[in-house]
């Protein structure tokens, strides 16, 4: 089957089997490796994408499902090659351990903060609870995304003081 999606903003074309998981099409086809297999079962989030505004288990999609749909996968995060705060936020914070979690946190985290831009410790936790971490406990996970919410809030308000 022919199918057409955009991924990260790129439009592609692809003869696929529409039964193929997203995640393999996504990996195997297109050659984005940033999203991980962790259980295959749609139980760690490892695998997650946006897909048409909504954090997906990649592994539970067939890919024909997603013909003319938007993706967005952790290598869509970064803007003109260079990491944004999110990213360079949980790096500075040691909330990438092993790497298997983190594209599937940072797109969950990525989710909360495009719907809310003050969160909660408990919003936050809630937000990254289809993601399984086994190395960091989730405190520095929980406690990046929060310095992203603040550090972005005070950059807003900085640009409405200068109005």
């Amino acid at each position: 089957m022919k199918i057409a999606l955009t991924i990260n903003g790129v439009l592609h074309e692809l003869e696929v089997n529409p039964m193929r998981r997203l995640l393999d099409t996504l990996r195997e086809e297109i050659g984005m490796t940033g999203t991980k297999e962790g259980c295959g079962e749609g139980e760690c989030g490892a695998c997650s994408v946006w897909i048409d505004g909504q954090v997906v288990n990649s592994c539970l999609v067939a890919t024909g499902q997603v013909a003319g749909a938007e993706l967005l996968t952790v290598e869509g995060l970064a803007e003109e090659g260079e990491l944004v705060l999110l990213q360079r936020q949980f790096i500075e914070d040691g909330a990438a351990q092993c790497g298997i979690c983190t594209p599937g946190m940072l797109l969950a985290a990525h989710d909360l903060l495009e719907r809310n831009e003050s969160p909660t410790r408990l919003e936050i936790r809630e937000a990254i609870a289809g993601n399984l971490c086994r190395c960091t406990g989730y405190q520095r996970i929980v406690d990046a995304i929060e310095e992203v919410a603040v550090k972005r809030r005070s950059k807003q308000e900085k640009r409405h003081e200068r109005v």
